[in-house]
């Protein structure tokens, strides 16, 4: 098999992620190097091996590796196919110094919930316009992470507060159209952007970023009812474009806004 190599990568609007980075590798090895950020890898075909503070590891399919920064480590293939993986390379503000350690021991976690939630947080991280489902979904990322490196076994707490979720909710109201990021939600409601998070689905059963969408998109079918052609609703009811306004109306409504318009009566 001929040597391949596909490369994508790109540094998203959403504080925390300093580059996101996809790549398929047949032969190619990574010699000794560090990074100044967290590196949270996910494999989707074959595996890796790589050393890290001269201790073998290895990738299961199953498992999200978290390498921490300004400890050396390498890679290569651990599989004749090579492998295929995605990358988030996280910035020290959501995950300090003082985990590096843990992470150095442990760096490769089993745990389906946070592979699962790494997953969707990559879907959520392609599409422009969606970058407040990828900050939900960044931090209950990194708070099932530190809790990893904590070395926490308990079940996760469950709390309900009922005033910071109407707040939130409150807010997501007013700023339907410009929309508001998690971490200026935390700062104007003086709550932590896990805690937002939780707080919302606890008392709404929806995501925060699934609300905002909703309020959007029947924002956008008010507007078709009135004639107003897909193109013009987008920019006005808070969507990055047509095709993002297109995807959030037919994963909610079943039909694209330029079908939905063509049946008003």
């Amino acid at each position: 098999m001929a040597a391949r190599q596909e490369v994508t990568a790109w540094r998203p609007r959403v504080a925390g992620i300093t580059e996101v980075f996809h790549a398929r590798f047949t032969e190619y090895a990574y010699p000794m190097h560090v990074h100044d950020a967290w590196t949270l890898l996910i494999v989707d075909a074959g595996a890796v091996r790589y050393d890290l503070d001269r201790h073998e590891h290895g990738t299961p399919h199953d498992a999200v590796s978290l390498l921490p920064p300004h400890v050396p480590h390498n890679g290569s293939p651990a599989t004749p196919g090579g492998f295929r993986k995605r990358v988030v390379y996280l910035d020290g503000s959501l995950l300090g110094d003082e985990l590096i350690g843990p992470a150095v021991d442990t760096p490769d976690l089993r745990d389906p919930v946070l592979r699962l939630r790494v997953g969707k947080l990559h879907s959520a991280l392609a599409l422009a316009g969606d970058e407040l489902e990828a900050e939900s979904r960044l931090t209950l990322v990194a708070e099932r992470l530190r809790g990893h490196l904590r070395r926490r076994t308990e079940a996760p707490h469950r709390f309900r507060d009922p005033v910071v979720a109407r707040e939130l909710r409150e807010l997501l109201d007013a700023r339907v159209v410009e929309g508001v990021s998690l971490e200026e939600a935390a700062g104007l409601l003086g709550a932590h952007p896990a805690h937002l998070v939780r707080a919302f689905s606890g008392a709404y059963g929806i995501a925060p970023h699934q609300y905002l969408m909703s309020r959007r998109v029947g924002r956008a079918r008010r507007l078709l009812l009135d004639g107003v052609p897909p193109g013009e609703v987008a920019p006005v009811t808070g969507f990055y474009d047509q095709a993002h306004l297109t995807r959030h109306f037919k994963r909610l409504v079943g039909v694209t806004p330029g079908r939905y318009r063509s049946r008003v009566r």
